[in-house]
């Protein structure tokens, strides 16, 4: 009976993580997107770097590390 549990309790973390690593990637491409966005809206003489860099390293830290916990959890 507790490998029966411990097998569907394995279960369900690894489809957390993959539901986490899909939410993150999610999130990431909306920050890469939102930074490209800034980037061609804003005038040449006034862009506004801080933002533009804030959310394009976001965008990035998320959508990598979102790409790598859906690559390295291991179905069961």
């Amino acid at each position: 009976m507790t490998t029966v549990f411990a097998t569907t309790h394995n279960s369900i973390i690894m489809n957390l993580k993959r539901i986490f690593g899909a939410i993150l990637t999610i999130l990431g491409i909306v920050g890469l997107i939102y930074a490209a966005i800034l980037f061609a809206n804003s005038p040449n003489d006034n862009m506004n770097i801080k933002s533009l860099v804030t959310y394009g390293i976001l965008g990035l830290v998320f959508f990598m590390s979102g790409v790598g916990l859906v690559r390295t959890t291991k179905d069961e």
